[in-house]
């Protein structure tokens, strides 16, 4: 249930009404926008019942919230939410550029490809650390020590970091090292995982699954924002269908969807939809000009010798020219990078 306080009200009203919930065993989440108030009341609805809500002062009105995902859907908040990391912010006019390679190999690779991306006009640093993959002798990350390279590469580049987390028993290791934890496409429905990342209050990337609905995506969005965490961004990373052209399909469709249906910013991920580097510019530009507020891009300094999705990476010559196509499509709709 949403709780529409009234232009103007006071502290001291807004904190009566949250206690007046509480007091009920109810959860109560505020969003603060620019003209009005919202509260969310989290839990069984049946108790608010007995308590007159608009014979409160400061409150405006009450209303039902329909849709299952209640803290990140439009009914909860009308305004687009804005995740600010280190001053990057996703979700207002700039479309920002993640990008770097999937997995941090050595100090020199993963510094050369922060500076190299930086220089194109990136403004986060990717690698994972710990990589989910699908063979058991495929190259697994890291670990401690690909995140150490990644604050080597923070500092000589200032970019903020984002990584992987695989396992609730790393997140506090995790947080002391990144600026966003990335929850990755497999993990989507990990519920211990996301309710750990919420815990957190880090912002947080979710991917959405392989086979996920939109439905099924916003309401892991909703783990996270449960536990108190609104610093949400929601990735689209392709979708497994019975097409084998590409690695997955993208669906550019879910970005305006999307849109419609939450408050949270979106990037696209071109690179693990398609799994061919030819292909990702065309996505990436298509991604922009469909509404996504960020994109995720793969770039390796030597892809033909990378341990990890060198097949899908950019060299940092091509994702250069790619940012310079990426801006007169954002200038296009009115934004920028």
């Amino acid at each position: 249930m949403i709780i529409v306080l009234k232009k103007g009200a006071t502290e001291q009203e807004i904190e009566h009404v949250a206690e007046r919930i509480k007091s009920l065993g109810l959860a109560v989440h505020i969003s603060k926008g620019k003209e009005r108030t919202i509260m969310g009341a989290i839990g069984d609805e049946e108790k608010l019942s007995a308590l007159p809500l608009e014979a409160i002062p400061g409150v405006e009105s009450v209303v039902p919230i329909l849709k299952p995902y209640k803290l990140v859907s439009r009914e909860f908040r009308k305004e687009a939410s804005v995740v600010d990391v280190l001053g990057v912010r996703f979700g207002e006019t700039e479309v920002v550029v993640i990008a770097g390679p999937c997995s941090v190999e050595n100090k020199e690779s993963i510094v050369d490809a922060a500076k190299k991306v930086k220089a194109a006009g990136a403004k986060v640093l990717r690698g994972g650390a710990f990589k989910p993959r699908t063979s058991p002798y495929d190259f697994q990350g890291l670990g401690i020590e690909g995140l150490k390279l990644l604050q080597e590469a923070k500092k000589a580049t200032g970019l903020p970091i984002i990584s992987e987390l695989m396992d609730p028993r790393d997140t506090e290791l995790l947080c002391e090292y990144v600026d966003i934890i990335q929850i990755g496409a497999r993990n989507m429905q990990n519920f211990r995982l996301l309710t750990e990342a919420g815990r957190t209050k880090k912002p947080v990337l979710l991917k959405r699954g392989l086979s996920a609905t939109i439905k099924e995506f916003l309401m892991s969005a909703e783990y996270i924002a449960a536990q108190g965490n609104a610093n949400i961004i929601l990735c689209e990373r392709g979708i497994r269908t019975f097409e084998t052209a590409t690695r997955n399909t993208l669906d550019l469709s879910a970005v305006p969807v999307l849109k419609e249906e939450t408050h949270l910013p979106i990037v696209v991920d071109p690179s693990h939809a398609v799994g061919r580097w030819a292909l990702v510019g065309p996505l990436a530009l298509a991604a922009v000009a469909v509404g996504a507020d960020g994109l995720m891009i793969e770039v390796h300094p030597d892809p033909e010798n990378a341990l990890c999705d060198g097949a899908q990476s950019l060299k940092p010559a091509k994702f250069a020219h790619l940012m310079e196509d990426v801006k007169k499509v954002a200038l296009a709709i009115g934004r920028r990078v």
